[in-house]
């Protein structure tokens, strides 16, 4: 499985863009900005080189981890899968292509888009001297009309841009997604209830168009969730100093909250239940929340019962699990 810290080089790259960067600079351009997402305004307020390096600061290091969990999820459940070319739509400064490369040492050939020209060129400066990416194509325009004209790849991602796009355009995005997959594609978003909302919309879409569930659901039918309720994971990542100074943190870690879902052209032989919150462990018994092909299943694992329950004594939130 692919580690939840960014990588040596992409670690490397940002530091030298750090010499001489203000962090109080920083840490307000990145309030400010993740002020605007939060209320709907997606990059709009990124105009600028200090406002990118600001917000991949404080946004690149979570959205890394949680495409990665993601994409270790997908391998997990597909071990064949060895694509050749990606196209991350929304990428930002390349967080998801970061992330794929380290995924899957078969990606040959990295497609970009975004209409963001301040986070283009962040992105392809963190990637000049990258061993594999430094001739990645990025794509400056608006993501339907920018994907129109996308040719297919194996692998396409969209983390964290659904949002950006109005309700009303989201199922036309969708279709355009599905349409520019050659194989798989990889949705993430935030691990909101709405956040989810727009992941379970999107599977329900392109199930019908007739895509199939590689995680992290076991099975292709509805969501078996129900209101208050919604399906999310956790990945924990490592603050760097200066990931703490924009942030304006204390503690060394940070628990990414997601949504996610990968489909694929095919049907995925092997999809184990999943572990949708943290197993509680007793005295007598573990009790866990998994997703079954069958459906939700709240199991309770007995202590008498020593091999079972010293398995599931290692589950984790987000775990497959036969």
């Amino acid at each position: 499985m692919t580690s939840p810290d960014l990588p040596t080089e992409l670690k490397a790259a940002l530091d030298g863009k750090l010499r001489g960067f203000s962090r109080s600079d920083a840490a307000g351009r990145a309030a400010a900005i993740s002020k605007n997402y939060r209320e709907g305004g997606g990059s709009t307020t990124i105009r600028s080189e200090t406002d990118a390096l600001a917000y991949a600061l404080a946004r690149m290091p979570a959205t890394y981890a949680a495409v990665t969990a993601s994409l270790n999820a997908l391998v997990e459940n597909r071990p064949d899968f060895a694509p050749k070319t990606v196209l991350d739509v929304g990428a930002g400064p390349g967080t998801a292509t970061w992330a794929a490369a380290e995924a899957f040492p078969s990606l040959r050939d990295f497609k970009l888009l975004d209409a963001n020209a301040a986070l283009r060129a962040l992105a392809l400066d963190l990637a000049r001297n990258s061993t594999r990416l430094r001739d990645i194509g990025y794509q400056l325009g608006e993501a339907r009309a920018a994907l129109a004209k996308a040719d297919t790849a194996d692998l396409v991602v969209a983390s964290y841009m659904i949002g950006e796009i109005g309700d009303a355009e989201q199922r036309a995005l969708a279709e355009l997604l599905w349409q520019k997959t050659h194989d798989t594609l990889l949705v993430v978003e935030p691990g909101t209830p709405a956040g989810y909302a727009r992941i379970i919309a999107l599977r329900a879409h392109l199930i019908a168009l007739g895509a199939h569930v590689a995680a992290p659901c076991p099975h292709d039918s509805q969501c078996p969730l129900q209101a208050p309720d919604w399906c999310h994971f956790t990945q924990r990542l490592q603050r760097s100093r200066a990931h703490k100074q924009v942030k304006g943190a204390e503690l060394p870690y940070e628990d990414e909250k997601f949504s996610y879902v990968a489909l694929t052209r095919a049907a995925v032989e092997r999809r184990p239940s999943r572990v949708l919150a943290q197993p509680a462990v007793g005295k007598v018994e573990i009790t866990a929340k998994l997703c079954t092909p069958e459906g939700l299943s709240f199991t309770h694992v007995p202590r008498r019962a020593k091999a079972e329950y010293a398995s599931a004594r290692r589950w984790r939130w987000g775990d497959a699990v036969s």
